[in-house]
């Protein structure tokens, strides 16, 4: 499509409130298990009428400690059965829940408590409950912590789990359970279910408030184009306090599909084994970890596996095109499935029917390496301000409505157009209402006639496919005036076995560099090989040796690149980037800018006309 076109979706949507799906659900699917959660005897659930009887007495506790409708609560905790028992309670209750990310350190905490002018706050345990302590002097508005792992005796407005849930029972009468369900469904479609702090790159965070109806819609539109029911089951993992696992959760939960919660995201692959999801929502970092690790083999067993994976490439190659695989290619795929694909489905759980890949671009190369070991990864598409799904990639009708590379058609009753300079332009229902006691910040988000500015850019095919080409904010223009989009560079370079995390940087600058953390794994195993003995990180990478290797892998992945879009220089990193020192979002995508400031320093060094010849400058 041309510049200025838009595709839309002819579907439309009824508009309605979570507490509807909850409580539907709930009567729906009375004994089915809801919630799972990992305990020493093994896995334990919580089923539908139980979860509607806790978050009906939570519901009655915030009423007990003074909570009205329209007031906000926070919730500080990772994953597990307490959260979206806490967040129910609180729709249902008309209470406007502030979710915060368990990693954010205390003045951070303090700012979005302040700034949301939350009354009360769940946290999940003595560490996050110290971190409130930090900063309670400072919140004037925080009157009440609820800890879902305290002991037991309250002390002061420090409340325990069990306590809390107390407070409630206490103020259930009788035709309890008829008169909490009458007074959930008050709760308007209009109605601000929640504000969502956005992990800003510079500047404090901006608070996007998502009403009930922009929830809704998002739940119901994909649940017309994800095939998901009561016969699957999903393992939860990221961040709830990030919108897409939260929506997602309440697909999960409406369609009556068990969610089991993740013990946390180191133990994420063994617990994949243990549940055997048939669906999981995920961010490309696991995929390209899985990657990694199956095309570091090395010897008999690294051959085995590229020859796997030219058949499975030549494989998928057919399946994407609507034809048949020739007879040799199905035989030899058989063999590539025996000896290797079958592995990677086993270390996933045999039973997955597909992913669901959000939050960062994934490289088209590991989805069509996947698609060949027959797992399905649908990538889609949406934002904090869009509840988060605009497009998404479906399995229906396979393969019309499926192509690697994009992140698929648009949702039911969701208009999206491309402006004149490329930018994503969305319109629809789970559009948010707007950046909390941020008028003038809210009226920049949207053009004149009402569309949201996502900030990225991109472009729609005849089909109506969606294409991500990069943030626009990201778009780098040489000294020489040359726009280059640094994520399909990065792309690229994710599925070399020796890489990491790569980030192009070089905005305003002669050339471009790039900033290389190793996939340290795969260069020690490397080093090995090579006699090498090295002490530590830093040592291996100030070694002429693993220099040149990283560099021929490098440079020899973007061979195919413009002169303009090869990077010149090499700056290898002894450190990951990591959501804790905030040059990552929860999401795993690198916050370029925060980067590149903390590397200011060395950056600047690679442009200095001394080193103009230097190919790999050093380690970091």
């Amino acid at each position: 499509m041309s510049e200025g076109d838009n595709f839309v979706s002819q579907a439309t949507l009824e508009e309605g409130t979570i507490v509807d799906l909850f409580l539907a659900a709930a009567a729906q699917f009375q004994t089915g298990p809801a919630l799972l959660y990992r305990t020493d005897d093994g896995w334990s659930d919580i089923s539908y009428g139980e979860v509607e009887a806790i978050v009906h007495r939570a519901s009655l506790a915030l009423a007990a400690l003074g909570l009205n409708r329209g007031d906000r609560a926070a919730i500080l905790s990772d994953n597990r059965p307490e959260w979206a028992l806490s967040d129910y309670a609180c729709l249902c209750a008309g209470v406007v829940d502030v979710p915060i990310y368990s990693s954010l350190t205390p003045p951070q905490i303090r700012y979005i408590l302040n700034d949301s002018g939350a009354r009360l706050i769940f946290v999940s345990d003595s560490e996050q409950a110290a971190k409130i302590e930090a900063v309670r002097s400072d919140c004037p508005h925080l009157e009440w912590v609820i800890v879902f792992d305290s002991p037991e005796e309250p002390t002061g407005k420090t409340l325990g789990w069990t306590p809390f849930l107390e407070r409630g029972a206490e103020a259930a009468g009788v035709d309890a359970l008829e008169n909490f369900r009458a007074s959930a469904r008050r709760v308007a479609p209009e109605d601000t279910a929640t504000i969502l702090y956005t992990s800003g790159t510079t500047g404090d965070p901006k608070g996007v408030m998502l009403a009930h109806k922009n929830l809704h819609s998002n739940v119901r539109g994909c649940s017309l184009v994800l095939p998901i029911d009561d016969r699957d089951s999903t393992l939860s993992f990221l961040p709830l306090s990030h919108v897409l696992q939260r929506m997602v959760d309440y697909l999960f939960f409406h369609v009556g599909c068990p969610i089991a919660y993740a013990r946390s995201l180191q133990l994420v692959t063994e617990d994949l084994r243990e549940i055997r999801p048939t669906i999981v929502v995920s961010v490309p970092r696991l995929f390209e970890k899985v990657y990694s690790t199956v095309t570091e083999a090395a010897g008999l067993k690294g051959a085995i596996v590229e020859w796997a994976m030219d058949v499975g490439g030549r494989w998928a190659d057919a399946k994407l095109g609507r034809r048949r695989p020739d007879l040799v290619t199905r035989l030899r795929y058989r063999i590539a499935d025996r000896l290797v694909f079958k592995k990677i489905r086993t270390a996933i759980g045999d039973r997955l029917r597909y992913f669901v890949s959000g939050g960062a671009p994934l490289s088209p190369e590991i989805n069509r390496f996947f698609f060949s070991a027959g797992v399905v990864i649908l990538e889609g598409y949406g934002l904090t301000e869009t509840s988060p799904v605009t497009n998404v990639n479906s399995p229906r009708d396979f393969p019309d409505n499926f192509r690697i590379g994009t992140v698929g058609k648009a949702l039911p009753g969701t208009e999206v157009r491309i402006a004149e300079d490329g930018e994503i332009l969305i319109r629809g229902p789970q559009v948010m209402k707007g950046y909390y006691n941020l008028p003038e910040r809210t009226a920049e988000a949207f053009t004149r006639d009402g569309w949201f500015r996502t900030g990225d850019v991109g472009e729609i095919d005849s089909e109506g496919f969606l294409t991500i080409t990069d943030r626009k904010k990201d778009i780098i223009v040489t000294a020489g005036g040359k726009n280059i989009a640094p994520q399909p560079i990065e792309n690229r370079l994710k599925k070399n076995r020796y890489v990491d995390q790569p980030v192009v940087l070089g905005d305003r600058r002669k050339f471009v560099s790039l900033l290389l953390v190793p996939d340290f794994e795969a260069v020690e195993q490397w080093a090995r090989s090579q006699g090498l003995l090295l002490a530590d990180r830093r040592g291996l990478l100030c070694d002429e040796r693993v220099q040149k290797l990283l560099a021929s892998e490098v440079f020899g992945e973007l061979r195919h690149l413009s002169r303009t879009e090869m990077p010149k220089k090499l700056v290898l990193l002894d450190q990951g980037f990591t959501v804790e020192d905030g040059s990552l979002t929860p999401t795993q995508k690198v916050k370029r800018r925060v980067v590149e400031g903390r590397f200011r320093s060395v950056v600047d060094t690679l442009y200095e006309a001394r080193n103009e010849d230097q190919t790999v400058f050093t380690s970091w």
